[in-house]
């Protein structure tokens, strides 16, 4: 940061897995164990100062950031920082919970302002949409997205952050309402998922295995 001209104010934490906090303590002690870290309240982080919870507000940097249910903070204008609930194109494992949870979370993430910025934690965007792609091989707006983020891979520019109308149209797992994405997983697992919350979980595992 300091070689790119900048100073470190805060830190936001999204969740507890290891691959987003595992930095904050040498980052505390670089700058003095004076950083707010903004977290959860709900989940047991050491490196939390500042616990928040469904319905806080904070201010900083300039910006207003409310916390909503699932992980995630948006801002005005409407931004999302969601960890790993929602990828660009994807969204993340079902490390804990259950499927009729995660789907839930998704749900509340769609119904938030189609201009919504989503910043996930991942640059899994080039992976995410060939799987889609293999789901939905005849939405064209999904195919020109896979053609325009393998170009920006390929001369190693980042593809995010997307937005939320985007990932309505071109992310299977927010389709998962939907019959044909309930047809091709049900054809895949020669079985019936009666509701789009089991669709969700059966198409979860067919990512999970899909090379």
């Amino acid at each position: 940061m300091e070689s790119w001209g900048l100073v470190l104010d805060a830190i936001l934490v999204t969740h507890h897995h290891r691959d987003h906090i595992g930095g904050i303590d040498d980052l505390q002690h670089h700058y003095g164990n004076q950083l707010p870290v903004y977290g959860p309240f709900s989940q047991r982080i050491p490196s939390i100062n500042i616990p928040l919870k469904a319905g806080d507000g904070i201010d900083l940097a300039g910006m207003h950031f409310d916390v909503i249910p699932t992980p995630g903070d948006a801002l005005q204008p409407p931004s999302l920082f969601c960890g790993d609930a929602l990828f660009a194109g994807g969204c993340g494992r079902r490390f804990e919970g259950t499927a009729e949870d995660m789907w839930a979370s998704l749900e509340r993430l769609a119904a938030l302002p189609e201009e919504t910025l989503v910043y996930c934690a991942h640059e899994y965007t080039l992976d995410n949409l060939r799987f889609a792609v293999a789901i939905e091989p005849d939405n064209r707006e999904l195919q020109q997205r896979l053609l325009t983020v393998e170009a920006q891979r390929a001369q190693g520019q980042i593809t995010l952050p997307s937005f939320i109308g985007l990932e309505k149209r071109t992310n299977p797992f927010l389709r998962c309402h939907l019959r044909s994405i309930r047809d091709v997983v049900e054809n895949h697992f020669a079985d019936t998922f009666e509701t789009p919350a089991k669709v969700f979980g059966a198409l979860r595992l067919m990512k999970d295995t899909w090379r």
